[in-house]
């Protein structure tokens, strides 16, 4: 039979695990905010590759040479590969957390509806 520090134990490290899917999930948030930056305000004289207006975002008004070599492509690739396996463990994280906790409660409400049965009996 368990006791109740177990319990307690259980579902402490249900909320840990919870709270780090929480953390990764927010960093994931801070990276596509960048990348989202990255890609949508201007640069280097340049206009943004997400709003362009008639297709100055590779030849460049202000600079005199081509706004295409002075974007930094692989920061931008790389801000969003970055992002999807710290999505994907916070995603599985938070997931696990979530679980573990509501199956905890789960046996702690039958524990208690059996220790009521039990009590009916006598």
């Amino acid at each position: 039979m368990r006791t109740p520090e177990y319990d307690l134990e259980f579902l402490d490290r249900a909320g840990k695990t919870r709270a780090w899917g929480l953390a990764l999930l927010a960093l994931a948030a801070l990276l596509w905010l960048w990348g989202a930056a990255l890609v949508a305000l201007p640069y280097d004289g340049c206009e943004s590759r997400l709003l362009t207006e008639g297709g100055t975002a590779n030849t460049g008004e202000e600079s005199g040479q081509g706004c295409q070599k002075a974007r930094d492509w692989p920061e931008m690739v790389a801000v969003f590969g970055a992002s999807i396996p710290v999505t994907a463990g916070g995603v599985a994280l938070f997931t696990i957390g979530t679980v573990t906790r509501r199956i905890g409660a789960y046996g702690q409400a039958v524990r208690e509806l059996d220790r009521q049965a039990a009590k009916r009996k006598d």
